[in-house]
């Protein structure tokens, strides 16, 4: 009996979800004795021909870890989710944008004029870019384009399951192979994770404040922190806005949680679910007052929409008529 066919795939992200598969440890020698992997660039060699030559949805699942922000990425999302019986968005870029999103402030000009042109560090006196097509000696070279925006998978193509996490814990990924080699997969849609807030699974729960007025916010390098909840100590923590899952891991190691795994089901958005949070709590009630407290949060859309700034309410359009 054929095995089951597996793929995995990277687009715009740091690399960091495929180290994940990787620290499968032991286990992904469990996997690779029961599945056939016909798609895995960034371990083995495959040639993307052989992929299109595959029957659609021959292939069980894709696990597609980062954001679209190419019409390369674009393509291969497309191609990945023809092939494939079921097409799972792996880690926090893939579920919504993650830190490439944070791109999404800028127009795609801005960002080529100045990684080209402006950066104080190149050394670019022709102010050349990259081209889409370059022609020597009748060799034709052809390179992706940027797309206006960055968006998650399920903006470009639809999406089965999601495993959340920058990167998603080896246990969650174990779970969702596991949940798709036995058959026993949740309802279309689902997040592979549990739907409760990170607070719940935070060891500094005790001590998290029921009522709490802040006067100042702090950033974790600017004092010396305690064990005790953070908000407490009036550092931001992402925590009551955030799924758990990712078994706690910054703040058990002593810094906050910065939103990787997203909200729960039940916050529309994650950003303005925490933002409104604290803005309510802030012990000023002065214009002038309520700046000074807020100006301890100097970036708050890296502070609030680290990893979901491309699905959010903040989004902005993908392409206009002239960026596609």
């Amino acid at each position: 009996m054929p095995k089951p066919k597996v793929a995995f795939y990277w687009c715009a992200s740091c690399g960091g979800c495929e180290e994940t598969v990787v620290d499968l440890a032991e286990d992904i020698l469990g996997v690779v004795e029961v599945v056939d992997i016909v798609l895995w660039p960034v371990a083995m060699d495959f040639k993307y021909k052989d992929i299109e030559a595959m029957p659609d949805k021959s292939i069980v699942a894709t696990l597609l870890n980062g954001a679209i922000r190419s019409t390369e990425q674009e393509e291969m999302a497309r191609l990945m989710r023809r092939k494939s019986q079921f097409l799972i968005a792996y880690g926090a870029c893939a579920v919504s944008g993650g830190i490439p999103g944070m791109a999404n402030q800028f127009p795609r000009e801005q960002i080529l004029k100045f990684n080209y042109e402006d950066c104080p560090t190149i050394a670019n006196e022709k102010k050349v870019r990259p081209q889409t097509s370059f022609t020597e000696e009748g060799r034709e070279t052809t390179l992706p384009q940027l797309h206006n925006v960055v968006r998650s998978l399920d903006q470009v193509v639809d999406v089965d399951y999601y495993v959340p996490g920058c990167p998603p814990t080896p246990k969650l990924t174990k779970l969702a192979v596991t949940a798709l080699l036995e058959g026993k997969l949740p309802p279309k849609g689902s997040v592979i994770a549990p739907d409760i807030a990170l607070c719940n699974e935070c060891p500094r729960k005790e001590t998290k404040p029921n009522d709490i007025s802040f006067v100042e916010f702090k950033r974790p390098h600017q004092l010396l922190m305690d064990d005790k909840c953070f908000l407490a100590q009036g550092v931001v923590c992402m925590g009551p806005a955030t799924r758990s899952g990712c078994e706690a891991a910054c703040t058990t190691g002593g810094m906050p949680c910065t939103g990787c795994f997203g909200g729960t089901s039940r916050v529309h958005d994650q950003g303005m679910k925490i933002m409104s949070s604290l803005a309510a709590n802030v012990a000023a009630k002065d214009e002038a007052g309520i700046a000074k407290t807020l100006a301890g949060i100097p970036d708050p859309i890296g502070t609030f929409y680290r990893y979901g700034l491309a699905k959010s309410t903040l989004r902005r359009k993908v392409n206009l008529p002239k960026e596609a």
